[in-house]
């Protein structure tokens, strides 16, 4: 298990205004498949933001100028409420004439204002806006996946899982937000801001400049604050991230933890870990805080000198600059009517703009955690098919490896040298020490690496000018480490291999040695596995997995340790059976167990990434001072003393 998680210096951290552009630009294929959408978004919001304003406008000054103090409506007005010119062509409303405006205007409401505001803005506003960031992420988070999945095992054998984990799943989530928040949010609510601050304008120019100048201040304390925000989301995020990591590692290391009695050692780590989170979140939040507290400070003073002057011109009824301009609504002098509709545009202005310097820092965690999330779109695969690909040569006659270097780590050779030939109708044992190349050798059929130097060939073609997808159509692999899934058992064999029939995967059981077992199973083929077929022994999965691969009906078949978990009669069948059915194919036998060697048609002993003897079981064993003599006398001496020591 990992020893505790260092976090790197966050002082060198930071986005500056061509990183964020170059986000916005990484985004963009991202959103694009949903443009039309967001165009129709935009209409929409301005359409139903336009009609909500006005109204709210009339609903002002109806209320508080025609009904509570009797001022005559304009003749637009009472075109509006289908009202008679009485209710113009009059010094004042009379008492019944007021009480039929109440309830005009409440009818306006009910029938106008309420559709827009309580039903029109938050269905077709806010939940098409959800739909589209969704739609989006999920472009996002299918295109991490496709690109991780094209990166080499030389990327994924060195990568914390859960930190691509974390990467694909918090950190891709941040394009939902960065829509919104970046775009839409912006949009919308910047269309508020300077809508109230022309009303304001025409009100009074002084209103507006204050307006404008107390803003300044607000933005410069945001600007100061941004780089501090960048650094404590970086960190914040990469402890979250190596918290994640932690409970995969605790979660797949479960069974060795507790057969080592570690479960104070995993404990104390991740307690470290989390703790180590949760700080940093609350350092990150903490200054958001500050940063709000100290905005919002200064936008209420702005918006106590804007008040106090607006309520002194409503005392001494001053006039309102371009009175005419806003005849429609009756606003000429500052009456209570114009002193609530100017404080309200004055809230708008200051309120929207706090939450704009505030979505500013939280853009700045989204815009880091969408960093993160493209750092694996960014990751080059350095196995790719060449322009010129051609499909797989038919049929097979062999596989080799020529002079074969690979090292995956600078200075750090895992195989130097090594060339083979493997022809079809033959088994190969590639046999050798834990460590000595072994599975790196065969995944190189896969092309899950490439050669550093030499080239691996199907009948004379290099691997690297096949089409990498006709390449693993064609090769099918059984590992060590058997992985099946909370499916069927006929769902698990047929893993991948759509095409493949219920008969097909009764006779790749049949081969494997599974099908007797499966039999007896509850519900035979259609018994329901647990998580990691849990509900089988070790052997049970190994013959499954050996299934799976045959089912494929591949030309190159390879088995990794595809024995080791079976008792001898067992593995006798599965072999007999392997060798019936790879008459015509060429098969790879990656193992240590001498039962399953000694059959094989060539035996390939790699030793230190070498492979240092070549030939059938009984002629390497005439070598009295062979390589493979001495691992098997060493393995038949382990055996003989494990044997002599049993009980």
């Amino acid at each position: 298990m990992s020893q505790e998680t260092t976090i790197e210096d966050p002082e060198r951290i930071g986005l500056g205004l061509k990183e964020l552009l170059r986000i916005y630009v990484r985004v963009w294929p991202h959103v694009k498949p949903q443009l039309l959408h967001l165009i129709a978004w935009l209409a929409l919001t301005a359409l139903i933001g336009s009609l909500v304003t006005f109204l709210a406008l009339v609903e002002v000054q109806i209320m508080n100028n025609k009904i509570l103090l009797g001022e005559p409506l304009d003749s637009e007005q009472a075109r509006m409420f289908f009202l008679d010119s009485s209710y113009v062509e009059t010094d004042s409303l009379t008492d019944e004439q007021r009480m039929t405006l109440f309830f005009r205007l409440l009818a306006f409401l009910l029938m106008v204002q309420l559709p827009f505001m309580g039903i029109a803005k938050p269905v077709g506003v806010v939940y098409y806006q959800a739909w589209i960031a969704q739609r989006i992420n999920q472009h996002l988070r299918v295109t991490m996946i496709e690109n991780s999945e094209h990166l080499s095992l030389r990327y994924h054998s060195h990568a914390r899982t859960g930190e691509a984990i974390y990467r694909v799943y918090q950190d891709s989530a941040m394009i939902t937000q960065i829509i919104g928040s970046w775009i839409l949010d912006p949009i919308e609510h910047g269309i508020y801001v300077l809508f109230s601050l022309f009303v304001i304008f025409l009100f009074s120019p002084l209103l507006g400049c204050l307006c404008l100048l107390t803003l300044v201040p607000a933005i410069c304390l945001i600007a100061w604050y941004t780089p501090y925000f960048q650094r404590a989301s970086w960190i914040a995020r990469q402890t979250n991230s190596n918290l994640t990591s932690r409970i995969q590692e605790v979660a797949a290391a479960i069974r060795v933890m507790k057969a080592n009695q570690a479960e104070a050692t995993a404990i104390g780590l991740f307690d470290h870990d989390s703790i180590l989170a949760l700080d940093k979140a609350y350092y990150l939040r903490r200054g958001q805080i500050f940063a709000r507290i100290g905005v919002a400070i200064m936008l209420g003073a702005g918006s106590i000198v804007v008040g106090y002057l607006m309520a002194d011109w409503t005392v001494d009824e001053r006039s309102t600059w371009l009175a005419g301009a806003v005849a429609l609504v009756g606003f000429a002098v500052w009456d209570l009517g114009a002193y609530k509709a100017a404080r309200g545009h004055s809230g708008t202005v200051f309120h929207w703009s706090n939450f704009l310097m505030t979505l500013w820092l939280r853009c700045q965690d989204m815009a880091v955690g969408l960093d993160r999330a493209f750092y694996l779109l960014e990751l080059e695969p350095e196995v790719v098919d060449a322009e010129d690909a051609a499909p797989m040569p038919a049929p097979i006659r062999d596989v080799t490896y020529d002079n074969v270097h690979f090292e995956y780590e600078s200075g750090k050779p895992v195989l130097e040298g090594v060339t083979l030939e493997a022809r079809a109708g033959t088994v190969t044992a590639i046999v050798g020490a834990t460590g000595s190349g072994k599975s790196t050798l065969t995944s190189m059929l896969l092309r899950l690496y490439d050669p550093d130097e030499g080239s691996v060939t199907v009948n004379g073609v290099d691997l690297r000018a096949i089409q990498m997808d006709d390449l693993r159509a064609n090769v099918a692999i059984a590992l060590q480490k058997n992985v099946l899934f909370a499916n069927t058992v006929a769902e698990n064999i047929g893993y991948a291999t759509e095409s493949a029939s219920r008969e097909d995967i009764e006779a790749a059981a049949t081969i494997a040695c599974a099908h007797d077992f499966i039999e007896k199973m509850e519900n035979g083929y259609d018994t329901e596995l647990g998580e990691r077929g849990g509900k089988l022994s070790t052997g049970e999965r190994q013959r499954l997995t050996i299934a799976r691969a045959i089912v494929r009906d591949t030309p190159i078949l390879i088995l990794d340790e595809p024995t080791a978990s079976l008792d001898a009669e067992t593995e006798h069948e599965v072999l007999s059976g392997l060798a019936e059915w790879g008459r015509e194919r060429v098969l790879f036998l990656v193992t240590h167990r001498l039962s399953t060697i000694r059959n094989a048609d060539q035996i390939a002993f790699i030793e230190g990434g070498r492979i240092v003897e070549v030939g059938d079981h009984d002629t390497l064993m005439a070598n009295p001072d062979g390589r493979y003599r001495a691992f098997v006398a060493a393995e038949t001496d382990g055996a003989e003393a494990g044997e002599g020591t049993s009980p």
